[in-house]
Order: C-alpha cells, then sequence, then structure tokens
C-alpha cells in the first residue's frame, strides 16, 4: 500500500493531540467536510492550509477549551470559518448549559458558521455585526472572549477591554512576535496574563489574560 494521504496523516496527528469521543471526532468531521465543500466557492481559509487543516485549524482551536474547563459561555471575536469559536462549540456540545456566540461581519462567513453549526448540532449563535456593536451586551455575562488572528494586541485590548475588566477571560492564540506585541500593549495597559504554549505550532503562544486595566498618565 501506498503512503496515506496527508489529508489523514493530519487528521489522525490532530486526534492525537485532542482527548474527544467519537460522537465529537464525527462532528469534526462534518465540519471540516463542510469547509472544504464551502471552500470550492467561498474561499473561506487560505488553500494552503487545507491540507493541514485538522492540525492548523481544528486541533490549534480545540487546545483552548483546556485552558478555561469550566467555562460556559464563549464570545468569539472575527470568528471568521469558525476558528476557534465554532470548534470550541463542537466541543462544547454535550455540554450542558454551554453556548458559544460568533461575531462576523462578513455574510457569506456567517452563512458557513449558520450551517455548519446546525450540521453539528454545536451551541452556537451567529452575529452578522460588527464588534463594536455588539460587545457592551455581553459585558457580565461570558465566561471566555476569544479571538485568533484578528488584530495586534494593543487593539484587541482596547476591543475588549469592558470584558476582561468585569471579570471575563481572554484567551487569544498569538504568533512569534507575542513578545513585541506585549512590550507595545503595556504602553497603555496593565495585563496580568500568561503566555501558554501551543500545542501545534512551536512558535506560537496563547496568551491567557487574566485582569486588565488601563495605565494612567502618571504610570
Amino acid at each position: 500500500m501506498g503512503r496515506p494521504i496527508a489529508g489523514a496523516d493530519d487528521r489522525a496527528a490532530a486526534l492525537a493531540l485532542m482527548s474527544v469521543s467519537r460522537e465529537t471526532e464525527e462532528r469534526l468531521a462534518r465540519f471540516v467536510d463542510e469547509l472544504r465543500r464551502w471552500q470550492a466557492v467561498k474561499n473561506l481559509v487560505g488553500p494552503a492550509t487545507l491540507d493541514r487543516v485538522w492540525t492548523r485549524h481544528i486541533a490549534d482551536s480545540a487546545q483552548l477549551v483546556a485552558l478555561a474547563p469550566q467555562a460556559r459561555r464563549w464570545l468569539d471575536l472575527g470568528s471568521g470559518a469558525g476558528f476557534p469559536g465554532l470548534v470550541v462549540a463542537i466541543l462544547l456540545a454535550d455540554t450542558p448549559g454551554a453556548q458559544v456566540d460568533l461575531v462576523e461581519s462578513n455574510g457569506r462567513k456567517c452563512a458557513f458558521l449558520r450551517a455548519v453549526s446546525r450540521a453539528t448540532g454545536a451551541p452556537a449563535r451567529v452575529h452578522n455585526v460588527r464588534i463594536e456593536d455588539v460587545i457592551p451586551e455581553f459585558v457580565g455575562k461570558v465566561d471566555v472572549v476569544s479571538a485568533r488572528a484578528l488584530a495586534p494586541l494593543t487593539v484587541l485590548l482596547g476591543m475588549t477591554k469592558d470584558l476582561l475588566r468585569t471579570g471575563t477571560l481572554g484567551l487569544f492564540p498569538k504568533g512569534q512576535d507575542l513578545e513585541v506585541e506585549l512590550t507595545e500593549a503595556s504602553k497603555s495597559w496593565r495585563i496580568q496574563a500568561d503566555a501558554v504554549a501551543s500545542k501545534t505550532d512551536p512558535q506560537a503562544r496563547i496568551l491567557v489574560v487574566r485582569e486588565l486595566s488601563e495605565r494612567q498618565a502618571h504610570d
């Protein structure tokens, strides 16, 4: 027999990084199938990442759940094709009281998110709005706010400050420039955070923001 296709290798590698039930694996596979189908006409993710969609997108998103194991209410900003928010929702599908709100301003991506949510039974609600227009309604109501590849940290903290200052945990996957972003952000913000190594990319980190306050002029 020849070598297994890259997609099969990638799926096996991703599942080795996750501890999920057979039912959850099937939901995730349905998500990937829908992504490949929609990708042909909607260009939802970078084409070069499709062969590694399980590790590059699914496992990369799934690792956030372990960083907030008790969280039930998540708000995901700039959800795009569902990473990390829709993956989180699928992982929480059998968890009582779980809900993940997905905020995405692109209408075609929202259509995709709604279709996958229906197909997988994920406890996700899609908001086709701008981020700044929806944040106020979630202050004090969500356990976690997440965002992946959305904006530089200084901008991201500005977007989410009202959530982070009222007890919501921030989970922000970042690349190799995290230290530079933290240095810049610390000029405007006092940040209590941890940088956790990514399981899927040795150069990446997940910034776990526990507390945030704005620096005053005399600081």
